[in-house]
Parts: C-alpha cells; structure tokens; sequence
C-alpha cells in the first residue's frame, strides 16, 4: 500500500510539475503572444489609413493634371480659332447669283441696252438707211447687254475660283464644308456658260442683229 502511495504521489507530482511548466510556458508566452497581436492590430489598422492617404495624394495629382490639361486645351483653343466659313459661303452664294444675272441679263443689262437704243434712235436721222438704223437701234444695244451679260459671267468666275482655292491659303487640315464647295461650283459653272453665250452674241455669232437685205 505504502509503494501504490508512493507511485501515485509521484506520478500526480509529475502531472503537477508537468501542468506548472505548461502554465509557465503559458504564462511566459503570453505577454509575447500579446505584444505581437497589439503590433499586428497596429500595422493592420495604419495600413488602410496609408492606402488612404496615398490613394488621397494620387487623387489630388490627378485633379491637378487634369486641372493643367483642361487650362492648356483652354489656351491652344484661344490661340487658334477655328474659322466660321461665313465668308466662304457668302462669296459661294454671291458667285451663282452673279452666274444667273449673267445667263437673264439683269436689270443693269436691260437699262444698259435700253439707254444705248435711245441713244442710236437720237443720232440715227430719218433719212438713214434700213440698215444703219438697225445697227444703231438694234445692233448696239444687243451688244450692249452681251456685254453687261460677260462682265457678270467673269465676276461669278473669279469669285468662285477665289472661294474654291480660299482653303489652300487657310489653316491646314480645316477642310471646306461641303455645301460650300457645291454653291461655288454651281457658281463657277454659270460664270463659264454666261461667258461663253456673252462671247457668242456680242460677236454675233448667235442670235445676230437681222440685216436688211
């Protein structure tokens, strides 16, 4: 009895010991293990107040660029202004309207011819023959307007070759407006066929002044 005593005192001696070093261990780890969770606690939570205040600068950063971007488009916009072409279609639109007075005469082509027929009826006398006064009344006053019909035909052609080529001399990679371009060679093409029927009636070549014979 006495030696089960003894072995079960030691052995519960042994647990004992073995349970105080566990404590031990325990107890000596546990300040560690303590520090250790307060320093990762620490870094976990200055992480997101870091990524904060980083992504907080980028942001800014990128506020002001786009702030400088915005100031220089601002500026390169003011330096270079983009022209209208208000003039381009006024002078596309005046060249076919100068295209069909040239091919209908005008009303400066009919007081024109009118004003030259009075003046042949004023220098031809009665005693003339049929053929002077055709020419003086007639003759001269047809030519009269040919010639009215041909100055207005060769404004429509120099006006619309000025507004066709006006690109050229401008801004490089500003293209002409289509409409613009259309009007202009409408306007050209009227200049040339009023030219082209001045040129023939003033030279009689078409629908000539009827001789007397």
């Amino acid at each position: 009895m006495a030696t089960k005593t003894a072995e079960g005192a030691e052995t519960a001696g042994t647990g004992t010991g073995t349970e105080t070093r566990k404590d031990d261990e325990t107890t000596t780890a546990g300040p560690g293990g303590v520090a250790q969770t307060a320093e990762a606690e620490e870094a976990g939570e200055a992480g997101p107040e870091a990524a904060g205040e980083e992504d907080g600068e980028r942001g800014e950063t990128g506020d002001a660029e786009d702030a400088e971007g915005a100031a220089e488009g601002e500026v390169d916009g003011a330096g270079d202004k983009v022209p209208s072409g208000v003039g381009q279609g006024a002078g596309a639109v005046v060249s076919a309207a100068l295209g069909l007075v040239s091919l209908t005469g005008g009303w400066v082509g009919t007081v024109a011819s009118a004003r030259e027929q009075l003046i042949g009826q004023l220098r031809t006398s009665t005693s003339a023959s049929v053929g002077t006064q055709l020419k003086e009344v007639y003759g001269d006053a047809w030519h009269t307007t040919a010639l009215w019909a041909g100055l207005f035909a060769l404004a429509a052609l120099v006006t619309a070759v000025v507004v066709l080529v006006r690109p050229a001399f401008g801004a490089p990679g500003r293209p002409q407006a289509a409409w613009i371009r259309s009007v202009a060679w409408a306007g050209l093409s009227l200049g040339v066929i009023g030219l082209l029927l001045a040129v023939l009636k003033y030279s009689d070549a078409l629908l000539a002044v009827p001789s007397a014979g």
